[in-house]
Parts: C-alpha cells; sequence; structure tokens
C-alpha cells in the first residue's frame, strides 16, 4: 500500500511538469515567417558590413586615418565582430561618410572629414570595449 502511494504521488507531482503536445508545436508566427525574418536580418546586417568596409576602402579615409595614426586593418577586422546594435550606429556613420563622399570630389570639406574621423573613432571604441 505504501508502495501505491509513492508511486501515485510521484506520478501526480510529475504529470503537470510534462508539456503539453499542443503547447509544443503553436507558434505565434509560422515557421516560414520566422525565417524569413532571420534572412532577411542576416541579409541587412551583411549588407551594413560591406557598406563600412567599403567606406574604409575609400583613399579620403585611408588619408584620414593616416593623420590620425589609426590601423584601418585593425577597424576593418573589428567590423566583422560588431554586435546588431553597434553595426547599425556604425552603418548610420558609414552611410553618411558614403553619402558625402559620393560624386567624385576630389576635396574634402570639413563635415565630410567630421563624418569620418567619427565612424573611425566609433569602431575603435567598439573595438577598445570588447
Amino acid at each position: 500500500m505504501r508502495t501505491s502511494v509513492s508511486i501515485l504521488l510521484v506520478v501526480l507531482l510529475l504529470v503537470p511538469a510534462v508539456p503539453r503536445a499542443e503547447a509544443q508545436t503553436a507558434h505565434a508566427a509560422p515557421q516560414a515567417a520566422l525565417d524569413s525574418a532571420l534572412r532577411q536580418h542576416a541579409a541587412e546586417a551583411a549588407r551594413d558590413r560591406e557598406l563600412v568596409l567599403r567606406v574604409l576602402q575609400r583613399s579620403e579615409v585611408k588619408d584620414v586615418a593616416g593623420q590620425m595614426g589609426i590601423d584601418l586593418r585593425r577597424a576593418e577586422g573589428a567590423v566583422a565582430t560588431l554586435s546588431d546594435q553597434d553595426l547599425a550606429q556604425v552603418a548610420a556613420h558609414a552611410r553618411q561618410a558614403d553619402a558625402a563622399l559620393a560624386g567624385g570630389a576630389s576635396t574634402l570639406v570639413i563635415s565630410t572629414t567630421t563624418i569620418i574621423i567619427a565612424l573611425l573613432v566609433v569602431i575603435l571604441i567598439i573595438v577598445a570595449v570588447d
């Protein structure tokens, strides 16, 4: 009798702990939508990394980095390790620099130089913190 009560008690304690089958299969969004969102996020991050690297390869950026004594190889290597939030911030600066340098202008104005310096400083700060 004592063994029966012990087994019944164990079963009663374990039944609520076992997840129901319907709870395991029900999702707020279909799997296809989740997969699509992940692919879109990965593609956006890849575009942002490509943009930052492209801006860092510009001769104007190399000149400013050289004047400031910044090692661009280190900055370029850091781009691959940026978190999503940091990448979004750096990409925003890179877009500004890219737009300011677009059009083939051979001379830099102070605002463009400031944008480039901000981009480089943000990358270096992120690398230093990590």
